[in-house]
């Protein structure tokens, strides 16, 4: 009967034993200078890993920080383009009268006013003309985009005062955004029939 073992399966006696050996050198004293020898190498492999991980976390953080820049640019185009009123005589109106005075302060409390005060002109005119609902989103999501086309526009102008209202001084508004906001104001309380 043969007891030899096959070739493809593994011995792990004879692992063990290495182990021992590379441990403590066939005796009872401890090789310390394998020892030292094994514990180099591994050191060298953590080294060699440590700094792949190094490099692909740089390329990592420089992606992310081309993508942000990208995404700043698109901001700033996007932002810096004022959306223009229509073209109409301006009706007397006192209270969009005092919007447009406050807009054009210069001051960006009196900004926040301006988008507040043209926010409950919308309300107002939203309850007039049917809308139902306890506020403001409520009227919008009851519109309909086929009876209404500033819907959009009333949508964005009330998403600037929503941050205004919920984030107060803490939320920067600049000129542009304010006068973009009431522009937007101004073409949905046009096709209310409220200006």
């Amino acid at each position: 009967m043969d007891n030899s073992v096959p070739g493809n399966q593994a011995n792990i006696e004879y692992f063990f034993r290495k182990l021992y050996e590379l441990l403590f050198g066939g005796s009872v004293t401890i090789n310390y200078a394998a020892f030292l020898a094994f514990l180099a190498a591994l050191w060298l492999w953590v080294t060699v890993i440590g700094y792949i991980i190094a490099v692909a976390g740089l390329f990592l953080i420089v992606y992310c920080m081309v993508r942000l820049f990208e995404l700043r640019e698109r901001e700033e185009h996007f932002y810096s383009t004022l959306i223009a009123a229509p073209a109409h005589a301006r009706v007397g109106n006192s209270r969009w009268q005092h919007i447009e005075s406050l807009l054009g302060s210069g001051d960006a409390s009196k900004w926040r006013e301006a988008i507040l005060e043209a926010d409950i002109m919308l309300n107002d005119a939203l309850f007039r003309r049917g809308y139902e609902g306890e506020n403001v989103s409520d009227k919008l999501k009851n519109a309909d985009a086929a009876n209404f086309r500033a819907l959009n526009d009333a949508w964005e102008a009330h998403k600037v005062r929503n941050q205004i209202a919920h984030e107060g001084s803490a939320f920067h508004l600049t000129e542009t955004i304010a006068r973009r906001t009431i522009a937007r104001f101004e073409t949905a309380l046009r096709e209310l029939g409220a200006l």
